[in-house]
């Protein structure tokens, strides 16, 4: 019997020549990461472990992301913390402010996360990292402790649960966050526990990189371990458009034709609509055409889902001469300062202003309920971010939908939950 691409990375790190499903292994971790909110956490660990040392000072990286800039005395402490642990352990991978951006998009952007890695953050939506052909999970603090003083971590071996994704597209306007809310929307915010979603099929190869980052980001909100996508000659052409290139070697892997699954749950794109995810959770998905005229008070465009350059572009287009509506906030968060600059080159941010939104600095902000647009009590925000619990950007009675970009800015022009077709005269 042959393995999938996640048992193959973690036989690999493990050491071993197989791997099965339900073992515990101890593999070799290629890259530890930790944000604002629970590196200092892991730093109090890593030093009450009594260790003086990382294991690996470019492989340990962290970044101020989620209330930066900082919002309050709290969260300037804990970047604190985290600026003088890794000035003390001269860590390179350490993003300031003016630097760093959300960590799922700079990781990728940096050249840092590569394909057959072996990727554990402690944050959840570290299984962004998929998309590139890598093992790549959300740990505790103190998991992110042990591992960057030893350099591994352990792990129970996931089953595989398929996901094929056959035909192509409705529609243009259709993307990853679609398939991505679809197939939660159809097996639950359980339906993965544990275990490795791995997504293919022709709209697979189809979809971009941007596609496939926000496909593998939500992984987790169907409970999995991880998502992953093998790497194809997209991924590689992604990693060496990359400014910073690689500065390590990196395996591709691929699935036997004979791997054990789980399951496997086919899709067709003719059945795949716009989709929104209705409080509090986001498997309560329907089409776009049964969540319409739903009224707004908030728009937010952004978050490590779907703060990407091309985010940025299919709602610029859409917000070309238009305006937001009266009685909405519109706020958009480009994903790294990258992005930023090239959304300044293109004429985007200017396009939004004249619209009426906001245009901030990178930020995971609103989407944990941090800053930079909190929720009041009975409002209502559509969200390209990636959770919809309730109390998630706000008030415990607000509520939040979510949805693509390409429905958050025809929705923000309207001020009501939208289909893109609509506005675009189509």
């Amino acid at each position: 019997m042959g393995m999938t691409i996640t048992e193959k990375i973690l036989a690999d790190h493990a050491g071993r020549e197989k791997v099965t499903p339900g073992e515990l292994v101890t593999c070799d971790v290629d890259i530890a990461l930790g944000n604002d909110i629970t590196a200092p956490i892991a730093i109090k660990a890593f030093e009450g472990a009594g260790a003086k040392k990382v294991y690996d000072t470019e492989k340990v990286v962290l970044v101020p992301d989620h209330f930066v800039p900082n919002k309050d005395i709290a969260s300037a402490q804990q970047a604190q913390i985290m600026r003088l642990f890794a000035k003390d352990q001269k860590i390179t991978n350490y993003f300031e402010v003016g630097q760093m951006g959300i960590e799922h998009a700079l990781l990728p952007e940096r050249s840092l996360t590569l394909p057959g890695d072996i990727i554990i953050g402690a944050d959840s939506h570290t299984c962004t990292y998929g998309a590139l052909g890598a093992f790549s999970t959300g740990v505790g603090s103190t998991d992110l402790a042990a591992t960057m003083i030893t350099g591994k971590i352990w792990l129970r071996v996931p089953e595989t649960m398929k996901f094929v994704f056959n035909g192509k597209k409705k529609n243009k306007w259709i993307s990853g966050k679609d398939y991505i809310l679809y197939t939660i929307g159809k097996i639950g915010v359980s339906g993965a526990l544990y275990r490795a979603m791995e997504f293919t099929g022709s709209m697979i190869e189809e979809a971009t990189m941007d596609d496939r980052f926000s496909l593998a980001n939500m992984a987790v909100e169907a409970g999995a371990k991880n998502g992953i996508v093998h790497t194809d000659r997209k991924t590689l052409d992604f990693i060496n458009s990359q400014d910073q290139k690689p500065s390590r070697e990196y395996k591709v892997y691929e699935s036997d034709d004979d791997a054990n699954y789980h399951s496997v749950h086919e899709f067709n794109g003719d059945d795949i609509d716009l989709q929104v995810a209705f409080p509090h959770l986001p498997e309560n998905t329907k089409p776009v055409a049964e969540a319409k005229n739903i009224k707004l008070d908030q728009v937010v465009v952004g978050s490590c889902t779907n703060g990407r350059l091309a985010d940025l572009e299919v709602v610029a287009g859409l917000l070309k001469g238009q305006k937001v509506a009266d009685g909405v906030r519109m706020i958009i968060i480009p994903a790294t300062q990258k992005i930023y600059k090239q959304a300044m080159a293109r004429g985007y941010v200017e396009t939004f202003i004249d619209a009426g939104a906001v245009f901030s600095t990178p930020t995971c902000g609103p989407c944990l309920g941090g800053h930079m647009g909190i929720l009041a009590e009975g409002e209502k925000c559509l969200a390209t971010t990636n959770r919809n619990f309730v109390g998630r950007m706000g008030h415990p009675k607000s509520e939040v939908y979510l949805a693509s970009p390409a429905i958050a800015a025809a929705s923000a022009v309207t001020g009501v939950i939208t289909d893109p077709a609509d506005i675009a005269g189509e």
